[in-house]
């Protein structure tokens, strides 16, 4: 039965959710978990801040930020061969483990007096190298306890709940740090995922008896790029959120550096900034999960331009009450994107490979913000904040202007297209016969997965080696 309170309270999309008990039980630590890292948004790059040496503030603060996600990358290639062949919820509970066990040495090392720079970033990479596995393993689980039709709502809730975390979570970090170091709010961040750990373990039902992953050996480890290199719309979708969060990444670096040396003020300025930007996030992201039809291209593109556009007046000099209105803006703009981006892959992924292709996907996207957090630290040491900021806004215009020309090429060609969600069964399953021009579909449309697995299947037989895909439908 549907709770009461969500009854009351939430759209008709999202109340059937609570009436799944598994995801009743996982939405409480994923959201424990979220307002832990919503902390470790200011957390992480003011103690770089305070610990790092004269004049190289910028340098360690981009090295933290990229210690803290881009691990995740290598860890996707290098542990694939083995973790590829474990249940979902493994994934979740050995990546929050281990999140919880090195993220705590943290404030140890701090209390200790041995927190140098190099063991700091040490500790967050870390912390970070089966990330993008949890990732993988948190969405996968979602699909395997949900029906298709609602996962866009659930998949818009936990996005949400992300987006809700940076709204407290920073909120309450700006206003620890003027008190305990930075290093016990890490600690906290460290205590969230154990508790996340903990849940995960006690799921059960569909969470635990499902196979997720398809046990392909090692000549197979490039399985999930071939699916994506044979899927334009998913390809599309990735190159352009691969590039979204590469120049999205100096932001994390000029911001802080733009609290501090550009407006000569404190932490908690730094937590407000991601508190509106969470507002609006959350706002944007419920909002896209009580929808039933999205064109996935013109929303996507416009989001991209939407979120350069709300950084452009940082360079301008604009006050600061204009840039917050602007970083709210920003998240009103950018909070159905995750939602979106998880929903199309995976209702276009076949059940039992879709923690290896959203592996490889956190994969290639873990290498996009890091790789530009860290360029923002020399960049941000050279020109100065505010410049840094306006050219991140440009250059991601430019960005989806430039997505825009290649959409409608593609368009023109029937290798994309943007049919909203929700469109019929039987356009569904035309339309997987021609190619790939369905935007958001619902997941029990079988047409375009039998394609999909056909696809896939061929790819094996190529292999002497390769075992038959299992026969599992949605």
């Amino acid at each position: 039965m549907t709770s009461s309170w969500a009854s009351r309270l939430l759209p008709s999309a999202y109340r059937p959710l609570f009436g799944h008990i598994e995801f009743r039980r996982l939405l409480p630590a994923l959201a424990a978990s979220d307002l832990g890292d919503g902390m470790s948004v200011v957390a992480v790059a003011w103690l770089a801040v305070e610990i790092a040496p004269p004049d190289r503030s910028g340098l360690l603060v981009g090295a933290a930020i990229a210690a803290y996600a881009l691990p995740g990358a290598v860890g996707a290639l290098v542990f694939g061969r083995w973790l590829r062949r474990l249940p979902a919820q493994r994934l979740l509970a050995a990546d929050s483990w281990i999140r919880a066990t090195l993220l705590g040495c943290v404030p140890l090392a701090w209390l200790l007096g041995v927190l140098h720079p190099v063991l700091y970033v040490v500790l967050l990479a870390g912390s970070s190298v089966l990330h993008a596995w949890g990732g993988a393993g948190k969405y996968s689980l979602l699909a395997r306890i949900l029906p298709p039709e609602q996962r866009l709502a659930a998949n818009a809730l936990v996005s949400s709940s992300a987006s809700a975390s940076i709204i407290i979570g920073p909120a309450i970090a700006g206003f620890l740090a003027t008190v305990l170091s930075p290093a016990w709010i890490i600690g906290i961040d460290a205590a969230s995922f154990a508790v996340l750990a903990v849940q995960v373990g006690r799921l059960g039902g569909a969470a635990t008896t499902a196979q997720t992953a398809a046990p392909v050996d090692t000549g197979q480890s490039t399985a999930g790029l071939h699916l994506l290199r044979r899927q334009p719309e998913l390809l599309g979708v990735l190159a352009l959120t691969w590039f979204f969060n590469f120049l999205y990444g100096p932001v994390e670096v000029a911001l802080p550096l733009h609290v501090t040396a550009d407006l000569h003020a404190e932490s908690s300025l730094l937590g407000l900034y991601w508190t509106v930007f969470g507002v609006g996030a959350v706002v944007g992201g419920l909002t896209v999960g009580a929808l039933s039809r999205l064109p996935l291209w013109p929303v996507t593109l416009a989001i991209v331009a939407g979120w350069g556009c709300v950084l452009v007046p940082f360079g301008l000099g604009a006050p600061t009450a204009v840039t917050l209105a602007c970083f709210a803006l920003g998240g009103v703009i950018y909070g159905p994107f995750t939602a979106l981006s998880y929903t199309l892959f995976q209702d276009r992924t076949p059940p039992a490979w879709l923690t290896t292709v959203l592996a490889a996907r956190g994969a290639a996207l873990l290498t996009a913000a890091p790789v530009g957090t860290a360029l923002g630290g020399p960049l941000t040491a050279a020109l100065g904040p505010r410049p840094v900021l306006a050219a991140s806004g440009l250059a991601t215009i430019a960005l989806a202007v430039v997505a825009m020309v290649l959409w409608a090429w593609g368009s023109r060609r029937g290798t994309v297209g943007g049919e909203p969600r929700g469109a019929s069964k039987a356009e569904s399953k035309a339309e997987s016969k021609g190619g790939l021009e369905g935007g958001l579909k619902g997941g029990s449309e079988s047409g375009s997965e039998g394609r999909l697995e056909g696809v896939l299947d061929g790819r094996l037989a190529e292999s002497a080696e390769a075992g038959p895909l299992p026969g599992e439908s949605k």
